[in-house]
């Protein structure tokens, strides 16, 4: 009879493992059918962006589990003042849950590698701005294109808050429980109609924590080799990434030339949310500054 009590354990624990496959299903198909989309599963909305304007290119990468549509406004007021600009669709963003949840660091590292190149090979100067982890991917390309002509980095997530990273360090063991862990976007965008607009998903697979951990480590390490004039914007308002870790981000810098830029009655996506004219303008200024339209 000393079988019984480990067979017992082994139904409980794989019903346990049922019900959980389950809810998760009925989870990502109750998020994934808020969108339409294009018969290649790409969310409406959430394409890339690409403006063509001249020889003078930027290059716009989004944030963690965010689109081109949360840079979108910042994209059509840089193709306003005369430069080409590209904004790719992250991989595993804009798509599926299961596609996000599938997709790494190594993966989004790649693409931002690509369009760079792509641009170079087209287009006489480049300036690479970076929203969130997007910031992290600019601050890399920027690393290794020292010939690059200018960087923005708009609230880059060089520093995981202790709470996310401890879900990060553990995704099997918190997955167990739930595989999704929910974003605060009612403080990520602070503007009702903005945050309404957004394509985000609202949930984010645990193992894609560790993913976006990584992305922030790269993005540190990369940070004091950076020799590009750089200017940082962040929010006094970001619920992810504080004041205090912005200003220690922006202190390691490498670049002799920079300038921070504190902002107020904003979250942390400021590409869309109540502070994106003031960050599309000062963008403006500075790429003019470095890299003048042509």
């Amino acid at each position: 009879m000393t079988w019984e009590a480990p067979a017992a354990l082994a139904l409980a624990g794989g019903a346990i493992v049922a019900l959980r496959l389950s809810l998760a299903w009925a989870y990502e198909q109750r998020i994934d059918h808020r969108f339409r989309r294009f018969p290649d599963g790409t969310i409406a909305g959430a394409e890339p962006i690409e403006i063509a304007r001249g020889p003078v290119a930027v290059l716009i990468l989004h944030g963690f589990g965010d689109t081109p549509q949360s840079v979108g406004a910042l994209a059509q007021h840089l193709a306003d003042a005369g430069w080409t600009v590209r904004v790719p669709l992250l991989p595993g963003h804009g798509r599926f849950l299961r596609s996000f949840a599938r997709t790494n660091a190594s993966d989004w590292l790649e693409c931002a590698r690509s369009e760079y190149r792509r641009l170079a090979a087209n287009h006489r100067s480049i300036a690479v701005v970076g929203q969130s982890m997007g910031g992290a991917l600019a601050a890399l390309l920027a690393a290794e294109h020292p010939d690059m002509a200018a960087l923005v980095l708009l609230a880059p997530y060089f520093v995981m808050p202790a709470r996310v990273a401890r879900l990060a360090h553990w995704p099997r063991l918190v997955a167990t429980v739930s595989p999704f862990v929910r974003d605060r976007w009612s403080v990520s965008i602070w503007d009702p109609e903005a945050r309404a607009k957004s394509l985000g998903f609202g949930v984010t697979p645990v193992r894609a924590l560790r993913e976006l951990a990584r992305v922030a480590d790269i993005g540190w390490a990369a940070v004091e080799r950076i020799a590009v004039p750089t200017l940082m914007m962040h929010s006094a308002g970001d619920n992810r990434i504080s004041m205090q870790d912005a200003e220690r981000s922006f202190a390691r810098l490498g670049a002799q030339e920079r300038e921070f830029v504190r902002l107020t009655g904003c979250g942390h996506v400021i590409t869309t949310d109540y502070c994106r004219a003031e960050v599309s303008e000062r963008t403006a200024e500075w790429l003019r500054r470095h890299m003048a339209p042509e």
